[in-house]
């Protein structure tokens, strides 16, 4: 598998793509379509799907620069790098099941927002947006 620069999802080959339970699209940015892929992440979030059992598409995973930008995104984040993506909390999942099995994965950043956790592999780290 080899490192994508930039590009629009739709230009991913669907012969280059091995993660079964998530599309080019979902992991896109959701406001300019580009996508960054980080296969080790990718990887990972394969691992840690497998094992919630429970599908889900993730709320955000890569971002653009503008979009970064537009929602608010610090400037220097995982999303940024192809290395994030925020997890919604759904029937079945619990935010201690989707932090233990994202850990069992590799994830090592955590954070936790009312509606979803933030998952990455950056450094090791755990905060809390919920007040």
């Amino acid at each position: 598998m080899r490192q994508y620069r930039e590009m629009h999802y739709t230009m991913v080959s669907p012969d280059d793509w091995p993660w079964k339970n998530f599309t080019p699209k979902e992991i896109a940015c959701q406001g300019t379509g580009l996508i960054l892929i980080d296969p080790d992440f990718m990887d990972k979030l394969q691992a840690f799907r497998e094992m919630t059992g429970v599908p889900f598409e993730p709320n955000s995973a890569y971002r653009s620069e503008s979009h970064n930008n537009a929602v608010g995104g610090v400037k220097n984040s995982y999303h940024r790098k192809g290395r994030a993506c925020d997890v919604p909390i759904k029937k079945g999942m619990t935010r201690e099941i989707i932090k233990e099995n994202a850990a069992k994965a590799g994830f090592t950043g955590f954070g936790d927002y009312h509606t979803f956790v933030h998952i990455d592999t950056g450094r090791k780290r755990d905060w809390d947006k919920r007040n």
